[in-house]
């Protein structure tokens, strides 16, 4: 049983920079996939960013260059290191966490596949603005 609590988020200028975190406790040990996704009002949940039990990691494109997700080796926070912040990038972020790897996959940040989301915390509210 893992739980996720996401932190750092607030209002921020264009340009500006945020670090999320994630505090991920319980069973962490046996997850293959992190990441985060967003969401903002009206439209659908969109991944932003994943990182495999491997090491491996995905961005959306609209965030490449911009966003870096990293893990401690412990699988107890994750984060995602927001820079050159814009308009667009508002919305809820939620961490997820899964034992399945879609959410991690290239196929699913290239569009080609939906992913099967696992379990995710409330949530963080960044602004843009």
């Amino acid at each position: 049983h893992v739980q996720l609590v996401e932190s750092g988020g607030g209002l921020v200028q264009p340009g500006g920079s945020l670090n999320l975190s994630c505090a991920a406790t319980g069973k962490t040990n046996v997850l293959n996939c992190m990441g985060w996704f967003r969401q903002a009002p009206g439209k659908e949940r969109e991944g932003v960013a994943a990182i495999d039990s491997d090491g491996s990691t995905s961005y959306a494109d609209s965030v490449k260059g911009r966003f870096t997700i990293s893990l401690d080796n412990a699988k107890t926070t994750l984060y995602l290191q927001m820079n050159s912040l814009m308009p667009v990038d508002t919305g809820t972020y939620y961490c997820q966490a899964s034992l399945g790897r879609t959410f991690c996959s290239e196929a699913y940040f290239a569009g080609r596949i939906r992913p099967i989301f696992g379990i995710s915390g409330r949530g963080t509210q960044v602004t843009v603005s």
